[in-house]
């Protein structure tokens, strides 16, 4: 019997000036553990006449997870930081009761050609934590716990797993692994991870069950103890997972939340612009009047 409960592909989708590949949510899977939002960011190239701008955005009841391939962003929200995000680096921002925040090519490389491709990620919060303070933690790259396995190279961006602990300061049981191999490599990781699992191919192909993946597909595992593939040489792929909620989330735009009513009232927080604001930003983003 398959141990592949769902494939998702990647599924365009529009962000304001900018299309991005969707993951999640699906209709057939709303979350991935406590993931709620998974979003494949180019790889795009801008020129310098091109600019990556979306404008000052509110959150509540979730953490944000920016994590870059190639590129750079600038990250300014209404608690005061303003914080460049650079490839291999870890912006995670935790919105709470309610933040604000941009993202925008930063000023310096706003005449040059350049390209940007990453991954932006929401990850809902436990229900007890809906409504904690805004905070925001950047992790530098060499911060993050890797480590080598035969011919696999580990990352470990968030959460726990492997026995090992990242140091971004999640608010539950989860972890995102970065998986990179330059050979063939079969990998059987069911007795390290925990809660549910998916599998996103970046680059390169998997295979299976006697089956082949390949790019652009999150896989959903039936049962995360029998996680187990071999990477194809030159191959990069990303696992989602960890404890589910007991409790239903609720999505509406960039709102997150186990009450359809604190959702309501964030909608009507928003449209009469009383939530907090960015310093030195006087631009926002509408909103939309219909539902993610």
């Amino acid at each position: 019997m398959s141990n592949i409960n769902l494939i998702i592909p990647e599924r365009a989708a529009n962000i304001g000036n900018f299309l991005v590949g969707r993951l999640l949510p699906f209709r057939q899977k709303r979350m991935l553990g406590p993931f709620i939002f998974i979003d494949h960011m180019g790889p795009v190239q801008l020129s310098k006449r091109e600019h990556f701008d979306v404008l000052p955005h509110p959150h509540i009841g979730l953490s944000t997870l920016t994590y870059l391939f190639e590129g750079s962003i600038m990250h300014r929200d209404s608690i005061g930081n303003a914080v460049e995000i650079k490839p291999g680096a870890v912006n995670w921002m935790t919105a709470g009761k309610g933040v604000v925040h941009s993202e925008r090519t930063p000023d310096y490389l706003r005449k040059t050609n350049q390209e940007l491709h990453g991954l932006q990620i929401w990850v809902a919060l436990p229900k007890e934590k809906e409504l904690i303070e805004p905070s925001f933690t950047h992790i530098n790259e060499n911060e993050l716990p890797t480590w080598q396995d035969k011919n696999i190279h580990y990352k470990l961006i968030a959460g726990e797993a492997f026995g090992k602990q990242s140091p971004v300061p999640v608010h539950s049981k989860l972890y995102m692994l970065e998986l990179k191999c330059s050979n063939n490599q079969e990998v059987a990781l069911g007795e390290q991870l925990y809660g549910e699992v998916g599998l996103y191919i970046l680059q390169g192909g998997i295979k299976t069950e006697n089956q082949h993946f390949g790019e652009k597909q999150l896989l959903i595992a039936k049962d995360t103890k029998l996680c187990s593939f071999i990477m194809e040489a030159d191959s990069v792929v990303y696992l989602f997972g960890g404890e589910a909620f007991l409790e239903e989330r609720y999505i509406d735009w960039n709102f997150v939340s186990s009450s359809k009513s604190r959702i309501e009232e964030a909608i009507k927080k928003w449209k009469a612009q009383d939530f907090p604001k960015i310093e030195g930003e006087t631009e926002f983003v509408p909103y939309p009047d219909r539902k993610l």
